[in-house]
């Protein structure tokens, strides 16, 4: 399986490699447009090689959805944390429970809870 993988990885890394190659042309981003930026008066730009443009979209996209995806599931992660704390809670009543009734309780009985004997 790890080989696998491995072989996965190198095939991509041979396709991000030729999509690179194959795309490395200048182009220029501008943050507004050209009438806009006259207008405003700022102009900023930058000429970067193509596949950077692409690569750079690529993470982008994953990082919004790893983000959006993240938000989304806060509710859940708050009701898994809530009802951890309430499984805590109710495991502790439940050992001092077995805890005070240890050394009033028959010996069949406290084998079949928890298979010691009452001392």
């Amino acid at each position: 399986m790890r080989y696998l993988r491995y072989a996965f990885l190198a095939a991509l890394a041979v396709v991000l490699v030729v999509v690179a190659l194959a795309n490395d042309d200048p182009v220029t981003l501008r943050v507004l447009p050209e009438q806009m930026a006259g207008f405003l008066g700022w102009r900023w730009s930058a000429t970067l090689p193509h596949f950077l443009v692409i690569f750079g979209a690529i993470l982008a996209g994953i990082l919004i959805g790893f983000v959006w995806e993240w938000l989304r599931e806060h509710r859940h992660r708050v009701e898994a944390r809530t009802q951890r704390r309430e499984k805590e809670k109710l495991e502790r009543e439940v050992a001092k429970v077995k805890e005070t009734r240890r050394g009033k309780g028959d010996d069949v009985l406290a084998l079949l809870e928890d298979g010691s004997a009452p001392r």
